[in-house]
């Protein structure tokens, strides 16, 4: 299992290091500078504050710096906020939209699992084309379109719940389901489809065959090898749900990392979009290590040795 870890590990480094690379050339590559928009500032107080940030020195000197920085955990200064810095906003933004993603994470399983088995064992009936249509809604419709339409219907016209923040525990529901509702709809897409190639197994049949109910033999038999396929999403889609959704973060107001990214975009923080980008894709990355150790937990026939 160590040799395992240290591979993945080893993958890992060199794949941030590309990122870090691309991410920095990309970000360099656009005309101007972070101080070309400011408006009525001299160009020798433009050129005196790149000097500051080292911005007049070449992209090499540039990158070695910057990448140093982020070996120690310092993403650098913020180039459009005086006095505070991408590990500011980071710290500042990251606890908001985990605790936005962290509920959207318990919806999406209690709802997306149970969705999907339900649908496979009522094969061909009224539930599972009910279950499967509404499945299909939600991963068609973007988020923005449900986003808008749940404060249209339950904020504007019914003024059940708020339109903004994460003050009380209301205000977490529409977000929650605008931010969780394609990942429902594709994991029980999956669940159901995965289950229904584990129940024509010849092991089912055999356990069927035994006298088992037919409820130990989903829940003991079928449904362990059909979360394989479901375990493979979880990954990137926990990482993607708990560093939250820049556009529903924008919607609801909500001050996650989506809404720093997005403003650092508008207003072109170079440092800040690199160092949201880069804190992402180490995210991401240690949910995806963390699903492959997970496999072998759920299906011994996976060796770490083996990988």
């Amino acid at each position: 299992m160590a040799k395992f870890i240290l591979k993945r590990l080893g993958m890992m480094l060199i794949a941030m290091f590309m990122i870090i690379l691309l991410t920095f050339v990309i970000m360099h590559s656009v005309p101007g500078s972070p101080f070309t928009n400011t408006k009525g500032v001299p160009d020798e107080v433009i050129a005196a504050m790149e000097a500051k940030y080292g911005l007049d020195q070449p992209y090499f000197v540039q990158f070695f710096s910057y990448l140093g920085g982020v070996l120690q955990g310092d993403f650098g200064p913020s180039y459009r906020y005086t006095g505070q810095t991408v590990n500011d906003f980071i710290a500042a933004g990251a606890p908001v939209s985990a605790r936005l993603g962290l509920v959207t994470v318990v919806f999406v399983l209690a709802a997306a699992i149970p969705m999907g088995i339900l649908a496979a064992l009522k094969n061909g009936k009224w539930q599972d084309m009910l279950l499967m249509a509404l499945a299909t809604i939600g991963v068609t419709i973007p988020s923005f379109v449900i986003a808008s339409l749940l404060i249209y219907v339950f904020s504007y016209m019914l003024n059940w719940l708020p339109t903004f923040g994460l003050d009380s525990w209301q205000g977490y529901i529409l977000p929650v389901i605008a931010l969780g509702g394609y990942s429902v709809s594709y994991i029980a897409r999956l669940m159901r489809s995965s289950l229904l190639e584990v129940m024509g197994q010849d092991y089912i049949r055999t356990a069927r065959a035994k006298g088992l109910t037919e409820f130990a033999v989903v829940a003991k038999h079928a449904l362990r090898n059909a979360l394989i396929p479901v375990v493979t999403v979880l990954g990137p889609t926990i990482a993607g749900l708990l560093t939250g959704s820049f556009v529903i973060e924008r919607i609801f107001a909500i001050p996650g990392l989506g809404f720093y990214f997005v403003n650092s975009v508008s207003q072109r923080d170079y440092t800040t979009i690199m160092g949201m980008t880069i804190f992402y894709a180490a995210f991401l990355m240690a949910m995806v290590l963390l699903v492959d150790i997970f496999y072998c937990l759920i299906d011994p026939r996976i060796k770490f040795e083996n990988n």
